[in-house]
Formats: C-alpha cells, sequence, structure tokens
C-alpha cells in the first residue's frame, strides 16, 4: 500500500515537475539571450520588469524643483527614476556624522545623483553600498589618515560624503566637479570587477577600450596639449574613469567636442542616452 501511494503522488506530480523543468530552460534561454543581445547592442534588453515603488509627494517636489536631470525625462522615464530613487532610500542607510541631521532632502538629492549616473543600467543600485555616512564638511579619514571630501570604503559598505561639499557640486552644474557622482562612479567600477552580470562585463569591456585609448600616441598629446581634464585624473586609472564620469555628466557637448572617442565609450558604460546625452 505504500508502495502504491508513492507512485500515485509521483504520477499526479509529473505535469508540475515538467512545467518546472521547462520554466527553468526557458529561463536559461532567456538569460542566454539577454547576454547576446547586450553584447552585440551594448545596452541591456530590459531595464526594467516591473516599475512599483513610488515617492511621496514632498519628494517628488524635490525632484521637481531641484533635480534638472529629471525635469528633462519623458514621464515615462520619470516613473523608473522615481522607483529607482525610492528604492535606493529604501535599501540604504542614511546616517549623519558629527551631530548632522539628515533631512528629507539631503536623502532624495544623494539618491537621485546615484541613480542618475545609473539610470541606463538594469543593475542599478550599487549592492556592495549599505550605508550612506554624510559629514556636514571635510572629514578625517582612517583609511589614508588625510581629510576627505568623499570616499567609498568597500571594506565598510559604505559611501562618506561631506554635505558641503556635495551640495556645491550639485548645484554648480558646469565645472565638471560633482563629488557625488565622483565617489558612487567608484563604487560602480569596483562592482563591475567583482560582478558577473551584464552591466559588469559591459563596463569592463569599454573600460578597456578606453585605457587602449590611453595608449594612442595622438590621444596622449592631446590631452597633454589641452590639459582639458584635471591633473587628478591622471593619478590612477579609478580618479580617471570617475573624472571621466564628471565631465560627461556635466559638460557632456564640450567633452564630445574635444575627445569624442573617450565620450563615446563612456556613454556605451553607463548606457546613458537620455535627456539629450
Amino acid at each position: 500500500m505504500i508502495l502504491l501511494q508513492v507512485d500515485e503522488n509521483a504520477t499526479w506530480l509529473a505535469p508540475y515537475a515538467y512545467a518546472i523543468v521547462l520554466l527553468g530552460f526557458a529561463f536559461a534561454l532567456f538569460r542566454a539571450f539577454e547576454n547576446w543581445y547586450s553584447a552585440r547592442y551594448n545596452k541591456p534588453l530590459f531595464r526594467h520588469y516591473l516599475v512599483f515603488k513610488k515617492l511621496k509627494p514632498s519628494q517628488t517636489a524635490i525632484l521637481e524643483s531641484e533635480f534638472i536631470f529629471y525635469q528633462k525625462l519623458s514621464a515615462k522615464y520619470k516613473r523608473q527614476f522615481r522607483h529607482r530613487v525610492a528604492t535606493f532610500i529604501s535599501e540604504k542607510k542614511f546616517i549623519g556624522r558629527e551631530g548632522l541631521e539628515v533631512t528629507e532632502r539631503m536623502k532624495v538629492l544623494i539618491a537621485a545623483i546615484g541613480c542618475m549616473l545609473s539610470f541606463g543600467r538594469k543593475n542599478y543600485n550599487y549592492g556592495l553600498i549599505d550605508y550612506i555616512l554624510v559629514y556636514p564638511s571635510e572629514f578625517y579619514s582612517a583609511l589614508n589618515e588625510a581629510h576627505h571630501k568623499g570616499e567609498f570604503n568597500p571594506r565598510e559598505r559604505a559611501l562618506v560624503l561631506s554635505w558641503k561639499d556635495f551640495e556645491e557640486g550639485y548645484k554648480i552644474t558646469d565645472d565638471n566637479l560633482n563629488l557625488g557622482i565622483h565617489e558612487f562612479m567608484h563604487a560602480m567600477q569596483l562592482e563591475a570587477r567583482n560582478g558577473n552580470d551584464i552591466d559588469s562585463s559591459r563596463f569592463l569591456k569599454h573600460f578597456q577600450n578606453i585605457l587602449k585609448q590611453l595608449t594612442n600616441q595622438e590621444l596622449r598629446a592631446k590631452l597633454d596639449e589641452t590639459r582639458y581634464f584635471r591633473s587628478y585624473a591622471f593619478t590612477n586609472q579609478y580618479e580617471f574613469m570617475a573624472i571621466l564620469a564628471e565631465y560627461f555628466i556635466e559638460s557632456p557637448d564640450d567633452f564630445r567636442a574635444h575627445f569624442p572617442t573617450l565620450y563615446n565609450y563612456t556613454q556605451k558604460i553607463l548606457n546613458f542616452r537620455f535627456a539629450g546625452y
């Protein structure tokens, strides 16, 4: 009787087992196609599957009144952007330092800068960051025993910002100095090094193309002659990429005119084709 019962159950469950196998096979095919599409066209097949998270009206009002990039987006992209900002705020812990109270405006603007930089990516929420530490101004960093305006600390999974310098970088939109973009790019680049998703693969592919460009003698001569990028860009490859991102976001037309190939690869790294970029 026991053997018969087991056999009957197995027969009854068989269609469900087949369905699970077929779904798994279909998902594997979809992922393979998604990877092929990303490699072929330098962008994810889908940036979003669902858009459902909402900001409070007061938070949306901050974007509407203060965030120029958001103002330039279509209605569809605005919904996606609000979803991403809401997701970021809900998943990160914001902590004020030296008595600073982190306000709703601070949270929205910090999240908005991060989400703007990652807006072309499917994997957009900076998985290496759990904490956003906000100081009133420059702070002392134990990492290298110096005062910083910002840093990304992967060991502590923390993005650390001077609010004074973050706000200054955000408000002045044409000097190619944007602390938020700079530090979020450091986090994105390290995530790409450690990740195996389609965004990470695209990042590494086109960043290698950028590094190859830097071996071009004609380009190097032009970089030296024009001194277009500030000197700190040539500290190392990570600072170079962070500063490319600042120039790309703040001065896209000028960047494109001076160094079209570097601009093109930066655009492909970010899959950034919104609001006139």
